[in-house]
């Protein structure tokens, strides 16, 4: 004999007496309101729905987090629009079982700051109630909702100095961040004292964490923004600062000290000339957060775009090799770990969040178009349940 999994939640009793009473009918234990897509779009695609499925716990090392509030970020409004279907599909659905479009009705938001509602079997590290906060990876369902569903290594504790909005507006940036500065940079608080750091489009969400970490660390931090943001990336930290709306930014940059890493939120026509900002000969690293992989899945199908993509970057490192410098690309990788460890900082007063604004439940197609268009001073953020303020 054997017994089915019953995708039902029992509430913990203090999560019933929360402000938000929730109905005991069988209904009210397997639905929850979020904002869903069920095709991709513009923002008329957005659609508030008081049915949408309740999270089940389907592996021991997965929690169900109760949303206080979701942070927004420029992957969200590409993601609304289909941007990556073709490699999420594949991650979610890696044996092609499910028919085409079985991601919808599709919950997006990757920032994510809550408490602890119930946890799975082999979960050690966490127990209800605790808050915590985490950076979703894109082939899962988002913080749009009432509550998500995480594994327990993407998960950490929500630091203690932050509220809930300010903390959901840190873990896709800094996780991000720490991705392509730690992982792929070989940056760390041990070895940064000395180095010198380009920041190009410093104001925006990762380009603002960033230059506090970095400063945190001990580096000295250029960054290239507009002259408008310039006293806001001057007040995290930033040593120099470049206009960009002020002509070639190349120009002034090429005067200044060779750098030995530069980060790139920019894209497009900025690598052909950032790599000779390089120190040639040291190590000295370029990594680009806009690259085509995506793209290439997207247009040529997941095995074309891969090759097509390991032909343009295996090429891109080789070329630049050849001059003494490294050519590499950088990508958004969910970590708990990391976020302990940006936890730590955050509690020390080394990083603080950088809200622009923040938005309720009801206004999320508002908070998208404010993401939309661009030229960011910091991150959007949907405060979704009362009480996480």
């Amino acid at each position: 004999m054997f017994y089915m999994n019953v995708k039902y939640v029992r509430l913990p009793a203090w999560l019933r007496s929360q402000s938000r009473l929730l109905r005991t009918s069988s209904r009210a234990m397997t639905v929850m309101p979020a904002w869903v897509i069920d095709k991709y779009g513009n923002n008329d695609v957005l659609r508030f729905t008081n049915n949408a499925s309740f999270p089940v716990i389907s592996y021991p090392n997965e929690v169900i987090v109760k949303v206080f509030a979701a942070g927004l970020n420029p992957l969200d409004v590409s993601m609304r629009g289909g941007y990556g279907s073709a490699t999420l599909a594949m991650k979610r659905d890696p044996l092609n079982i499910m028919q085409s479009g079985n991601e919808f009705p599709l919950v997006l938001g990757r920032d994510v700051s809550g408490v602890v509602m119930e946890c799975g079997l082999d979960v050690k590290y966490f127990r209800e109630r605790d808050e915590v906060w985490a950076a979703i990876p894109p082939w899962k369902q988002g913080s749009l909702a009432e509550f998500v569903v995480l594994s327990a290594n993407e998960i950490s504790h929500k630091p203690k100095s932050m509220s809930h909005t300010e903390a959901a507006a840190i873990p896709y940036v800094a996780t991000t961040a720490w991705s392509a500065l730690v992982n792929t940079g070989g940056l760390s608080k041990d070895n940064c004292a000395s180095k010198r750091v380009l920041i190009l489009g410093g104001s925006g969400g990762v380009g603002t964490f960033a230059i506090q970490m970095l400063k945190a660390w001990g580096a000295h931090v250029t960054v290239t923004c507009s002259h408008n943001a310039e006293q806001f990336v001057r007040g995290l930290g930033a040593d120099h600062v470049v206009d960009y709306t002020a002509g070639p930014v190349e120009e002034p940059l090429s005067a200044l000290e060779k750098f030995d890493l530069v980060l790139d939120n920019i894209g497009g026509d900025t690598e052909r000339w950032a790599l000779s900002l390089l120190k040639p000969w040291t190590g000295a690293k370029y990594i680009t957060l806009v690259t085509p992989f995506l793209l290439n899945t997207d247009r040529l199908g997941i095995a074309d775009g891969m090759m097509q993509t390991a032909a343009t970057v295996a090429t891109k490192a080789i070329k630049h090799l050849v001059k003494g410098v490294h050519y590499r690309w950088g990508f958004f990788a969910p970590s708990g770990p990391a976020l302990d460890e940006i936890r730590e900082m955050v509690d020390a007063g080394q990083i603080r969040a950088v809200v622009e604004e923040t938005f309720g439940f009801s206004q999320v197609p508002q908070a998208f178009e404010k993401v939309e268009k661009g030229h960011a001073r910091g991150k959007t953020v949907v405060e979704i349940s009362k009480g996480g303020s």
